[in-house]
């Protein structure tokens, strides 16, 4: 079943940043064996996000980010 309407990325950091601000993850996309995709649900409020991501002007709590990282690391190695 194909979910419309996503933001996917293959970058950790940018989902870590996106989950920091609230945003949820849909789901990990596991099928190329070589990468994980994260998807979101895609929104005008997540494009600014990313777009302040990338220009390095978002700013998020630095405990919230490091777990989030650890977190997806953690859904990634995990069985299911």
């Amino acid at each position: 079943m194909k979910i419309k309407n996503v933001y996917k990325t293959y970058d950790l950091a940018c989902a870590a940043a996106l989950i920091s601000e609230g945003f949820i993850l849909l789901t990990l996309d596991k099928e190329n064996p070589r990468k994980v995709q994260f998807v979101f649900n895609e929104s005008n409020h997540i494009v600014e996000v990313i777009d302040k991501y990338w220009s390095d002007k978002l700013k998020v709590n630095a405990r919230t980010f490091f777990d989030n990282i650890k977190m997806l690391k953690n859904r990634i190695y995990s069985d299911d």
